[in-house]
């Protein structure tokens, strides 16, 4: 993982006892939030899916037909986009969806630069709060250039890494790989995490500072692996996209776990120094 030189503190030092055993929730709880958020996140930008929504099958029409009834009853889910007036930003559907908004602004620490902040609510112990955006690469992969001067490469495990660098070469290649990856209507990953008009609230994992002496962290990273059934109409809001074309691997994603209750207004803070047993 992310690592810095210096002594880890003990009480936050991030301790995983085998290789590629760092789950603190379930792979299930993860994948049920990213599909509740995601979902809420498409349904507040219906008027935006009308193409996306003819590529996809009667049963998955449907299944949105039966959300808009229970959020706008009488609505039929064709005129839906019609009658849309009141869309919601992101971190409110976030804070609607999960109790609690994140964003990015100036740290409390001097000279961090961004941090991340619960900016509404109550992010409760175990809640997925953000989530680590970027190009992933493989072992075998080249990152050197994009490597020079980049404080943002994360490295997973397993060794698979994710540059979350929003400027650059690093973003160059991100939109590189978004472009190649769009089928017609359908995007593959989202790339508005490079841009002040995030889509996706909880890509902002990025900028979580690290613990010190005087700020335990309270939060920890946690990969997770995209399954195949992971619905082809949601995957616009994942922040992460395989550098290679090749297929046969999972799309690897990184999530910040809450290591206890944070309060609005609370800063976020990982531990970058990692002790694999």
């Amino acid at each position: 993982m992310r690592v810095k030189m210096m002594q880890p503190l003990k009480k936050t030092v991030r301790y995983v006892p085998e290789e590629s055993k760092d789950k603190v929730i379930s792979d299930e709880d993860v994948l049920g939030t990213l599909l509740k958020v995601f979902q809420a996140l498409f349904i507040n930008d219906f008027n935006k899916q009308s193409d996306i929504l003819t590529m996809l099958p009667e049963t998955v029409k449907s299944k949105y037909h039966d959300l808009l009834s229970v959020q706008h009853p009488r609505v039929k889910l064709l005129e839906y986009r019609h009658q849309q007036q009141n869309i919601f930003k992101p971190e409110e559907i976030l804070y609607k969806t999960l109790g609690f908004s994140v964003a990015r602004a100036t740290s409390s620490l001097i000279s961090a630069g961004k941090g991340v902040f619960v900016t509404r609510g109550l992010v409760p112990k175990g809640a997925v709060v953000a989530m680590y955006p970027g190009t992933v690469y493989q072992k075998y992969e080249p990152i050197f250039f994009q490597s020079i001067g980049n404080p943002f490469i994360f490295r997973c495990l397993d060794g698979v890494l994710i540059d979350g660098n929003d400027k650059g070469i690093s973003k160059v290649v991100y939109r590189s790989c978004n472009g190649r990856d769009q089928l017609g209507p359908l995007k593959m990953s989202d790339s508005t995490w490079l841009t002040s008009e995030i889509c996706n609230p909880l890509a902002v994992g990025q900028y979580v500072n690290n613990c010190s002496n005087d700020r335990a962290a309270n939060v920890c990273y946690q990969e997770f692996d995209v399954p195949a059934v992971f619905p082809l109409e949601l995957k616009q809001y994942l922040p992460n996209i395989a550098y290679s074309c090749d297929k046969q691997s999972p799309l690897r994603c990184v999530i910040l776990v809450a290591l206890r209750d944070i309060k609005q207004g609370e800063e976020l803070f990982s531990n970058y120094y990692t002790i694999v047993s």
